[in-house]
């Protein structure tokens, strides 16, 4: 399964990376099959959202899109999850 370093990796070829993360279970610690990866740009985010929607993973078709913020509290950088 993808770690946190694999996704960042996977999608490092479109851009800058800020952060990149694995979201995993808080009782059995396996990855919840999703994860967020925050681009230090737009346009470096919706490239890697047009190459890499739909492609394999670690052996996992991934759905890539941009997200949106919880709450009201806003937020720096573009995220997308996949």
């Amino acid at each position: 399964s993808t770690d946190d370093r694999g996704l960042e990796d996977a999608f490092a070829t479109f851009g800058d990376i800020a952060d990149s993360k694995v979201i995993l279970d808080r009782e059995t610690g396996r990855s919840r099959g999703f994860g967020f990866v925050t681009f230090k740009n737009a346009a470096d985010m919706n490239k890697a959202i047009d190459e890499m929607d739909g492609q394999d993973l670690d052996g996992r078709s991934v759905r890539v899109s941009k997200s949106n913020p919880r709450g009201s509290s806003g937020g720096g950088g573009d995220r997308y999850g996949g």
